[in-house]
Order: structure tokens, then sequence, then C-alpha cells
């Protein structure tokens, strides 16, 4: 028996549609901008020879690394709030989740990105009578950032990827709105297909930056 497809219903929720791709990019926007700046600071300390400092945020990144996203949302949502004895929304839950597993994984990228330039870069600085902070942001950030590119924005793509888990937290993203959608109509078809082509036309552009930086980073190696 043939299926009778039918998006046009859907011009009915379009309303519905726009918001949940206006919350998925809110929330994978501040998430990446949060995830940036803990993984800078953790890939800083990644680096650093002490063990006392060293050691603990291997531990950290192992823990993120290691388990899966959305048993992190589940837990900072319903466990984190017990633990600390403060209670917690879902938005809030959310990004926390978004900001701490992003993190690990930006910092991993800033810490090859930092450390694939020559150690002879930071003995030239420290001639000159560099400090390291400056040397690091000054000199070796500039050059490391071109080679950053392809992987940061992987990153982000898996980022955006995962704000789709956080519609287990009724957050009103666009599959959370897909679900309303589904139960008002009963053509989850048609739903999850538009959902699915949303996400492509989303995401498709930013596999080719990835791509485009990609060879030209390598272009510019030979």
């Amino acid at each position: 028996m043939a299926y009778d497809w039918n998006f046009g219903f859907l011009a009915e929720y379009q309303d519905l549609l726009w918001r949940g791709i206006a919350n998925t990019l809110a929330y994978t926007a501040i998430s990446i901008m949060f995830a940036c700046l803990l993984g800078m600071a953790i890939a800083i300390c990644r680096m650093t020879p002490l063990r006392l400092v060293n050691y603990p945020i291997i531990g950290f990144i192992e823990i993120f690394r290691c388990t899966p996203f959305l048993v992190q949302l589940i837990w900072f949502y319903y466990a984190f709030p017990v633990l600390v004895g403060v209670s917690m929304d879902a938005p809030t839950a959310a990004i926390i989740a978004l900001t701490l597993y992003g993190s690990v994984f930006y910092a991993e990228v800033f810490r090859a990105g930092i450390g694939s330039i020559d150690r002879g870069q930071w003995d030239a600085g420290r001639g000159l009578g560099m400090s390291d902070s400056k040397l690091l942001w000054r000199i070796i950030l500039p050059q490391a950032a071109r080679r950053m590119i392809p992987p940061f924005v992987n990153q982000s793509i898996m980022q955006l990827k995962n704000t789709s888990l956080v519609s287990t937290l009724a957050i009103a993203e666009i599959v959370y709105q897909g679900s309303r959608i589904t139960a008002e109509t009963y053509r989850p078809l048609e739903v999850y297909t538009a959902i699915a082509v949303i996400y492509f036309a989303m995401l498709f552009p930013l596999t080719l930056l990835a791509q485009f930086a990609e060879a030209r980073l390598i272009r510019k190696g030979e």
C-alpha cells in the first residue's frame, strides 16, 4: 500500500518550526561560546607539567568523553540539583551539560592546535623577553587558529546536533516542536522528514566550510 505523502499541512505549523529553529540555534551559539571559553582554560591547564593540575583535568576530560551526552544531560537535570541542593530549570541544565560536554572536545582542538606550533617560536619569544601569556596570545594562537578551523567547525557541527537531545527535557527546540506537531497531526513521516531536511540545510554549509578550510591548509602546507 503506497503512502500518501502530504507536506502541505506543515504550513499551518511554520511558526512552531521557526521558533524551534531559533531555539536550536540559540542553544548552539550560547553553548559554543561558553564551551570555547572553558575549553581554552582546560587546554592551557592540560599543557602544564604540574601533575597536581594536569591529572584532575585529564580525569575531567575522560569523564565527559567516555559517557554519553544524553546521560549527562539527564544527570544534570535530575541528579545535580539534589547534590547541590539548588533547583535547576531545564534550559539551565541543558546549557550546563552542552557547555561541559563541548568544552572537553574544544580543549583537545585548542591543545592540538597550540601543540602543532614549533617549539622554536616559544624559545624565540622568551628570548625577546615576552611572558608566556603574551607569547601565547600574540604569537602562538594567531598561527594555531588557522590549523584549528577544520576540527573546530566539525566540533561545532556536533554541538548543533547535540541540541536535538535537549528535547528530552521538554525544551522547545526543533525536535520537540516536531513531536508536538506529530501529536496533533499523526503524520510523523512528513514532520520528521521536514526536520531532517532543516538540519541538513543548517549543517551542510558548515561541512563545506570545514572541507574548504582544510583544503586551503593543505595547499598552504605544500
